[in-house]
């Protein structure tokens, strides 16, 4: 059975070390790092899932950014443990910290990731001219957010993301 619960500061090591194993040694060469350089996580929406040992299992994370001037979030990264992927795990980390966030603060949440994973938590393709600080797959630039959110970045020029640490 595993619990979600709050990050804190015993679980950071913890969360690296599954970071590794789950995405590797090229994991902070990725275009999302770029957004977490010089950023903060928003600590009020950092989950982990601890089996009964209290052993992280699973995390997830945000991070504060501007798409334009818009605030918004960077979801990610999560990360399951190899022997849980595929359990709902992530999907649960995922779907209890989307129900924390306040939409009032950040209008939409940003992430690169595979659509049919994400789309069950209302995730769809982010607009062609929402421009990334580096490379990415446009097929694997999702968001999700109110319609007038996604209409105001559909409308008009291209739309820099660039990290936020002044939100948090």
């Amino acid at each position: 059975m595993t619990q979600i619960i709050s990050t804190q500061d015993q679980h950071l090591a913890d969360i690296e070390t599954l970071l590794d194993q789950c995405f590797g040694p090229g994991r902070l060469a990725r275009t999302a790092e770029r957004l977490r350089e010089g950023n903060r996580p928003v600590r009020a929406l950092a989950y982990v899932g601890v089996d009964e040992t209290q052993t992280v299992r699973g995390s997830i994370g945000y991070w504060p950014l501007r798409i334009g001037h818009q605030p918004a979030l960077l979801l990610g990264p999560l990360a399951v443990h190899p022997d849980l992927q595929g359990k709902g795990l992530g999907l649960e980390l995922m779907q209890h910290s989307l129900a924390q966030i306040d939409t009032q603060s950040f209008a939409g949440v940003l992430l690169v990731g595979d659509l049919p994973y994400y789309q069950r938590s209302g995730f769809e393709v982010a607009p062609k001219n929402i421009a990334m600080p580096g490379p990415v797959d446009a097929a694997r630039l999702l968001l999700r957010g109110s319609s007038e959110f996604v209409a105001s970045l559909e409308a008009g020029s291209a739309h820099l993301v660039r990290p936020a640490p002044d939100l948090c």
